[in-house]
């Protein structure tokens, strides 16, 4: 990937902006016994559309932008988080993706995904050997998609993995059914089409730039519609255009193949579609995870390639129910 800038370090001003207006914020800000800082945006503080904003960002390095803008596409739903990125492999793949697996067996047990750049000090997924990435900040900032405190136990083999100090090391806790939680989500959008653009082998480097939209969802307390929901946005809401320097070819065949409703399991909310494979989340088709529509843009020719398709009917079934 070359000469890349480090995403712990990118990201540190927006950790401390983040921590600084955490009053504004309506975020909680705690210390751990070790020393590690967390930052609690949706469990016992409320959070908020802005804090979310705030976190998507952070989950990108520092390398993208996030904003909430009004949108037509859906009357109902008028309100899309969009982001952009000119670094999109790194701040998607590097840093965004929730690929940190952490689980630990203490009373109740604890699980949850890990994102946000502190995954490239750990560099504990194979991905990152793909990438040819490693960061070497000493600080780093971890986005955690939970409705429950971590134990010590956590921040202390995440500092450990990192190589950080637990001082210089932010857990940022999001639950998915706050407001929060839902901005952070939805602003992933693009990370989701880099992500299957790599499962189907699409080359990375090829990967430019990119843009892409999601509706807003409404936050809700139950944790399987609000998974439901943030899944939902994307696929039948979300929209994302790349921007590849490759061959008309394989521009458009990235096109063709990247949206989800191409899915053997597309057609149902997603909570629907989990609850049927009895709660099995690797019982789901991957290719099911994509956004709804996608524009590819061939650097080179300067064609661009359409494919996808909105659905409103399944956007108002997933966010307008309860059950």
């Amino acid at each position: 990937m070359g000469t890349l800038p480090s995403v712990n370090a990118t990201a540190a001003p927006l950790v401390a902006e983040l921590k600084k207006r955490a009053d504004a914020l309506r975020v909680g800000l705690t210390r751990m016994e070790d020393g590690t800082c967390v930052v609690d945006a949706g469990i016992d503080h409320r959070g908020g559309i802005e804090a979310g904003l705030l976190v998507a960002r952070i989950c990108m390095g520092g390398l993208g932008d996030a904003a909430l803008r009004s949108s037509p596409t859906f009357p109902d739903w008028p309100w899309q988080v969009e982001v952009r990125t000119s670094q999109p492999v790194l701040a998607c793949l590097g840093a965004q993706y929730a690929g940190w697996s952490l689980s630990f067996d203490t009373p109740g047990k604890f699980h949850a995904l890990g994102s946000g750049p502190a995954r490239a000090l750990a560099v504990r997924e194979p991905l990152f050997e793909e990438l040819g990435y490693r960061d070497q900040a000493g600080s780093a900032c971890l986005v955690l998609e939970t409705d429950r405190f971590p134990p010590l136990v956590l921040a202390e083999k995440v500092s450990m993995d990192c190589g950080v100090a637990p001082e210089q090391m932010t857990l940022v806790l999001t639950p998915t059914g706050s407001l929060a939680g839902g901005v952070q989500i939805a602003a992933r959008v693009v990370e989701v089409a880099l992500h299957k653009a790599h499962e189907i082998g699409f080359s990375l480097d090829a990967i430019v730039d990119g843009t892409g939209s999601a509706p807003l969802p409404p936050p809700i307390d139950d944790p399987l519609i609000a998974m439901g929901r943030t899944n939902d946005t994307i696929l039948f809401g979300g929209q994302v255009h790349l921007f590849v320097s490759c061959e008309d070819e394989a521009a458009e065949d990235l096109a063709r193949r990247l949206p989800g409703s191409g899915s053997k399991d597309y057609g149902r909310p997603f909570a629907e579609v989990f609850r049927d494979y009895g709660y099995d989340f690797f019982q789901i088709d991957p290719m099911l995870f994509s956004p709804a529509r996608v524009a590819v843009t061939a650097l080179g020719s300067g064609r661009t390639f359409h494919a996808g398709r909105f659905d409103g009917e399944l956007l108002e079934r997933s966010f307008g129910g309860r059950a």
